[in-house]
Protein backbone atom coordinates (compact mmCIF):
# COMPACT_ATOMS: atom_id res chain seq x y z
CA UNK A 1 0.00 0.00 0.00
CA UNK A 2 2.89 2.60 0.96
CA UNK A 3 4.44 1.40 -1.95
CA UNK A 4 1.09 2.61 -4.58
CA UNK A 5 1.09 5.88 -3.06
CA UNK A 6 5.00 6.78 -3.00
CA UNK A 7 3.89 5.63 -7.01
CA UNK A 8 1.36 7.98 -7.22
CA UNK A 9 2.96 10.64 -5.74
CA UNK A 10 5.18 10.18 -8.18
CA UNK A 11 2.66 10.68 -10.96
CA UNK A 12 1.19 13.60 -9.51
CA UNK A 13 4.28 15.57 -9.05
CA UNK A 14 5.28 14.43 -13.13
CA UNK A 15 2.18 15.49 -14.19
CA UNK A 16 2.20 19.17 -12.01
CA UNK A 17 5.50 19.41 -13.50
CA UNK A 18 3.96 18.92 -17.40
CA UNK A 19 1.24 21.21 -16.65
CA UNK A 20 3.79 24.28 -15.12
CA UNK A 21 5.92 24.17 -18.22
CA UNK A 22 3.03 23.85 -20.17
CA UNK A 23 1.19 26.64 -18.46
CA UNK A 24 4.84 28.63 -19.00
CA UNK A 25 4.81 27.91 -22.63
CA UNK A 26 1.64 29.54 -23.54
CA UNK A 27 2.15 32.28 -21.39
CA UNK A 28 5.92 33.02 -22.39
CA UNK A 29 6.42 36.46 -23.42
CA UNK A 30 8.72 35.86 -26.24
CA UNK A 31 6.22 34.15 -29.19
CA UNK A 32 6.83 36.31 -31.76
CA UNK A 33 3.78 38.18 -33.20
CA UNK A 34 4.56 36.91 -36.80
CA UNK A 35 3.33 33.61 -34.82
CA UNK A 36 0.87 35.09 -32.86
CA UNK A 37 -1.36 37.31 -35.79
CA UNK A 38 -2.28 34.39 -38.20
CA UNK A 39 -2.38 36.66 -41.50
CA UNK A 40 -0.39 35.15 -43.55
CA UNK A 41 -2.59 31.82 -42.84
CA UNK A 42 -5.97 33.83 -43.38
CA UNK A 43 -4.97 34.31 -46.78
CA UNK A 44 -3.75 30.66 -47.06
CA UNK A 45 -6.65 29.13 -45.85
CA UNK A 46 -8.86 31.37 -47.66
CA UNK A 47 -7.24 30.62 -50.88
CA UNK A 48 -6.60 34.32 -52.72
CA UNK A 49 -4.73 37.41 -51.71
CA UNK A 50 -7.37 40.04 -52.11
CA UNK A 51 -5.93 43.28 -53.04
CA UNK A 52 -6.70 46.47 -54.56
CA UNK A 53 -6.35 49.59 -56.97
CA UNK A 54 -7.84 52.47 -58.39
CA UNK A 55 -8.31 50.43 -61.70
CA UNK A 56 -7.86 53.78 -63.88
CA UNK A 57 -3.86 53.89 -63.87
CA UNK A 58 -2.81 52.58 -67.32
CA UNK A 59 -0.38 51.02 -67.63
CA UNK A 60 -0.33 49.65 -63.95
CA UNK A 61 -3.67 48.70 -62.91
CA UNK A 62 -6.64 49.85 -65.33
CA UNK A 63 -10.50 48.44 -67.15
CA UNK A 64 -9.70 47.02 -70.03
CA UNK A 65 -12.45 46.49 -72.91
CA UNK A 66 -13.06 43.21 -71.95
CA UNK A 67 -13.77 44.75 -67.94
CA UNK A 68 -10.93 43.05 -66.55
CA UNK A 69 -8.72 45.17 -64.53
CA UNK A 70 -5.16 44.69 -66.17
CA UNK A 71 -1.65 46.24 -66.01
CA UNK A 72 1.97 45.89 -64.38
CA UNK A 73 0.51 45.98 -60.83
CA UNK A 74 -2.20 42.95 -61.74
CA UNK A 75 1.09 40.78 -63.10
CA UNK A 76 3.01 41.65 -60.00
CA UNK A 77 0.08 40.57 -57.75
CA UNK A 78 -0.36 37.77 -60.11
CA UNK A 79 3.32 36.10 -59.47
CA UNK A 80 3.18 37.08 -55.62
CA UNK A 81 -0.63 34.93 -55.01
CA UNK A 82 1.14 32.31 -57.42
CA UNK A 83 4.68 32.08 -55.02
CA UNK A 84 2.20 31.95 -51.70
CA UNK A 85 -0.15 28.88 -53.60
CA UNK A 86 -3.31 31.14 -53.97
CA UNK A 87 -5.27 33.00 -56.23
CA UNK A 88 -5.51 36.46 -57.01
CA UNK A 89 -8.60 38.59 -56.54
CA UNK A 90 -7.81 42.04 -57.94
CA UNK A 91 -10.68 44.91 -57.07
CA UNK A 92 -10.66 48.41 -57.82
CA UNK A 93 -11.99 51.14 -55.53
CA UNK A 94 -11.42 54.96 -54.97
CA UNK A 95 -8.01 56.09 -55.02
CA UNK A 96 -8.47 58.40 -52.25
CA UNK A 97 -10.69 55.28 -49.76
CA UNK A 98 -8.22 52.35 -50.33
CA UNK A 99 -6.33 53.18 -47.06
CA UNK A 100 -9.22 53.09 -45.04
CA UNK A 101 -10.45 49.95 -46.96
CA UNK A 102 -7.22 48.38 -46.12
CA UNK A 103 -7.33 49.51 -42.48
CA UNK A 104 -11.01 47.83 -42.23
CA UNK A 105 -10.24 44.39 -43.35
CA UNK A 106 -11.40 44.74 -46.88
CA UNK A 107 -8.82 44.06 -48.38
CA UNK A 108 -5.64 42.15 -47.89
CA UNK A 109 -3.24 44.58 -49.72
CA UNK A 110 -3.26 47.45 -51.64
CA UNK A 111 -1.27 46.55 -55.02
CA UNK A 112 -1.83 50.17 -56.65
CA UNK A 113 1.46 51.78 -57.45
CA UNK A 114 1.19 53.63 -54.29
CA UNK A 115 4.36 55.63 -53.14
CA UNK A 116 5.78 54.96 -49.67
CA UNK A 117 5.55 58.30 -47.79
CA UNK A 118 6.22 59.27 -43.88
CA UNK A 119 2.38 60.54 -43.60
CA UNK A 120 1.15 56.97 -45.00
CA UNK A 121 3.47 54.95 -42.77
CA UNK A 122 1.16 56.49 -40.01
CA UNK A 123 -1.64 54.12 -41.11
CA UNK A 124 0.06 51.34 -42.72
CA UNK A 125 2.86 49.18 -43.19
CA UNK A 126 4.81 48.90 -46.55
CA UNK A 127 6.47 46.09 -47.98
CA UNK A 128 10.29 46.80 -49.67
CA UNK A 129 9.60 48.68 -53.38
CA UNK A 130 8.93 47.35 -55.82
CA UNK A 131 9.64 49.69 -58.44
CA UNK A 132 10.65 53.44 -58.99
CA UNK A 133 9.40 56.03 -60.72
CA UNK A 134 8.91 60.05 -60.19
CA UNK A 135 5.50 63.15 -60.14
CA UNK A 136 6.00 64.85 -63.36
CA UNK A 137 4.37 67.82 -64.66
CA UNK A 138 2.36 67.65 -68.28
CA UNK A 139 1.23 70.52 -70.42
CA UNK A 140 -0.41 71.53 -73.26
CA UNK A 141 2.84 72.35 -76.25
CA UNK A 142 1.17 75.20 -77.05
CA UNK A 143 1.42 76.50 -73.79
CA UNK A 144 4.94 76.97 -73.91
CA UNK A 145 6.17 76.13 -70.42
CA UNK A 146 10.07 74.34 -70.10
CA UNK A 147 10.07 74.28 -66.45
CA UNK A 148 7.32 72.96 -63.37
CA UNK A 149 8.38 76.63 -61.69
CA UNK A 150 6.65 78.15 -64.09
CA UNK A 151 2.77 76.94 -63.06
CA UNK A 152 2.59 79.40 -59.93
CA UNK A 153 -0.53 80.64 -59.91
CA UNK A 154 -2.00 78.17 -62.62
CA UNK A 155 -4.36 75.56 -62.05
CA UNK A 156 -3.24 71.54 -62.22
CA UNK A 157 -5.10 68.72 -62.24
CA UNK A 158 -4.54 65.76 -59.64
CA UNK A 159 -6.05 62.35 -58.71
CA UNK A 160 -7.72 62.56 -55.45
CA UNK A 161 -5.63 60.77 -52.79
CA UNK A 162 -2.42 61.39 -54.61
CA UNK A 163 0.75 62.97 -53.05
CA UNK A 164 0.61 65.09 -56.03
CA UNK A 165 -1.72 67.69 -54.42
CA UNK A 166 1.43 68.52 -52.45
CA UNK A 167 3.03 68.85 -55.40
CA UNK A 168 0.81 70.92 -56.70
CA UNK A 169 1.16 73.49 -53.73
CA UNK A 170 5.16 73.61 -53.83
CA UNK A 171 5.13 74.88 -56.73
CA UNK A 172 2.34 77.76 -55.79
CA UNK A 173 -0.68 76.43 -57.97
CA UNK A 174 -4.51 75.79 -57.30
CA UNK A 175 -4.95 71.82 -56.97
CA UNK A 176 -8.21 70.55 -59.09
CA UNK A 177 -8.94 66.77 -58.28
CA UNK A 178 -10.19 64.02 -60.08
CA UNK A 179 -11.13 60.40 -59.76
CA UNK A 180 -8.40 59.46 -62.03
CA UNK A 181 -5.72 60.54 -64.76
CA UNK A 182 -8.00 58.92 -67.22
CA UNK A 183 -10.41 62.32 -66.12
CA UNK A 184 -7.31 65.05 -65.63
CA UNK A 185 -5.71 64.02 -69.18
CA UNK A 186 -9.18 64.82 -71.04
CA UNK A 187 -9.42 68.12 -68.62
CA UNK A 188 -5.97 68.87 -70.29
CA UNK A 189 -6.52 68.83 -73.76
CA UNK A 190 -9.63 70.41 -73.44
CA UNK A 191 -7.90 73.87 -72.06
CA UNK A 192 -10.20 73.67 -68.84
CA UNK A 193 -6.50 72.88 -66.62
CA UNK A 194 -2.87 74.49 -67.20
CA UNK A 195 -1.28 71.14 -66.37
CA UNK A 196 -1.40 67.45 -64.78
CA UNK A 197 1.05 66.16 -62.37
CA UNK A 198 0.98 62.31 -62.47
CA UNK A 199 3.76 59.34 -62.84
CA UNK A 200 5.85 60.31 -65.37
CA UNK A 201 5.27 56.70 -66.66
CA UNK A 202 1.46 57.13 -66.89
CA UNK A 203 1.86 60.25 -68.62
CA UNK A 204 4.33 58.97 -71.14
CA UNK A 205 1.55 56.25 -71.31
CA UNK A 206 -1.20 58.39 -71.86
CA UNK A 207 0.38 60.93 -74.37
CA UNK A 208 1.18 57.79 -76.21
CA UNK A 209 -2.56 56.74 -76.27
CA UNK A 210 -4.51 59.42 -76.62
CA UNK A 211 -6.00 60.49 -79.64
CA UNK A 212 -5.13 64.25 -79.05
CA UNK A 213 -1.95 63.21 -77.06
CA UNK A 214 0.53 65.09 -79.37
CA UNK A 215 -1.09 68.19 -77.91
CA UNK A 216 0.62 67.57 -74.79
CA UNK A 217 4.43 67.38 -73.56
CA UNK A 218 6.24 66.20 -70.28
CA UNK A 219 7.43 69.52 -68.77
CA UNK A 220 10.67 70.14 -67.23
CA UNK A 221 12.63 67.28 -64.80
CA UNK A 222 10.83 64.67 -62.30
CA UNK A 223 9.91 66.71 -59.69
CA UNK A 224 10.47 64.26 -56.90
CA UNK A 225 11.71 60.54 -56.64
CA UNK A 226 9.02 57.79 -55.42
CA UNK A 227 9.36 54.55 -54.18
CA UNK A 228 6.74 52.30 -54.87
CA UNK A 229 5.20 49.79 -52.33
CA UNK A 230 2.46 47.18 -51.24
CA UNK A 231 1.00 48.67 -48.65
CA UNK A 232 -0.14 46.04 -45.65
CA UNK A 233 -2.22 46.44 -42.84
CA UNK A 234 -0.03 47.59 -39.52
CA UNK A 235 -2.11 44.36 -37.79
CA UNK A 236 -0.50 41.77 -40.14
CA UNK A 237 3.22 41.34 -39.72
CA UNK A 238 3.45 38.37 -40.94
CA UNK A 239 1.89 39.07 -44.26
CA UNK A 240 4.48 41.62 -44.51
CA UNK A 241 7.18 39.48 -44.13
CA UNK A 242 6.18 36.88 -46.61
CA UNK A 243 5.78 39.70 -49.07
CA UNK A 244 8.66 41.39 -48.69
CA UNK A 245 10.66 38.07 -48.63
CA UNK A 246 8.53 37.11 -52.05
CA UNK A 247 9.34 40.90 -53.70
CA UNK A 248 13.10 40.44 -53.02
CA UNK A 249 13.15 36.90 -54.86
CA UNK A 250 11.04 38.76 -57.63
CA UNK A 251 14.10 41.37 -58.22
CA UNK A 252 16.96 38.75 -57.25
CA UNK A 253 15.42 36.30 -60.03
CA UNK A 254 14.48 39.21 -62.76
CA UNK A 255 10.87 38.59 -62.57
CA UNK A 256 9.91 41.91 -61.86
CA UNK A 257 12.78 43.28 -64.77
CA UNK A 258 10.59 40.96 -67.00
CA UNK A 259 7.05 41.99 -66.19
CA UNK A 260 8.60 46.11 -66.52
CA UNK A 261 9.62 45.29 -69.73
CA UNK A 262 6.13 43.48 -70.98
CA UNK A 263 4.17 47.20 -69.97
CA UNK A 264 7.23 49.79 -69.88
CA UNK A 265 8.37 49.16 -73.62
CA UNK A 266 11.41 47.48 -72.34
CA UNK A 267 12.06 50.18 -69.80
CA UNK A 268 13.36 48.74 -66.39
CA UNK A 269 11.48 50.85 -63.62
CA UNK A 270 12.47 48.08 -60.98
CA UNK A 271 15.83 49.42 -60.45
CA UNK A 272 16.49 52.55 -58.63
Amino acid sequence: MKKTMKKLSGISAILLSICFLLTACTTSPTSSTSDKDGSLQRVLDAGKLTVVGSGGYPPFNYIDDNGSVIGFDVDVGQEIAKRLGVKLNYVTGEFSGLVAGLRSGRYDAILGSMAITEDRLQSVNFTVPYYYSGAQLVTRKDAGMTDSNQMKGKTIAVATGTNYEQDVKSLGAKANLYDDDNSTMLELVSGRVDGVITDRLVALEAIGKMSDGSKLALTGKIIRLEKMGIAINKKDDSLLDKMDEIIKSMHDDGTLTKISAKWQKGADITVN
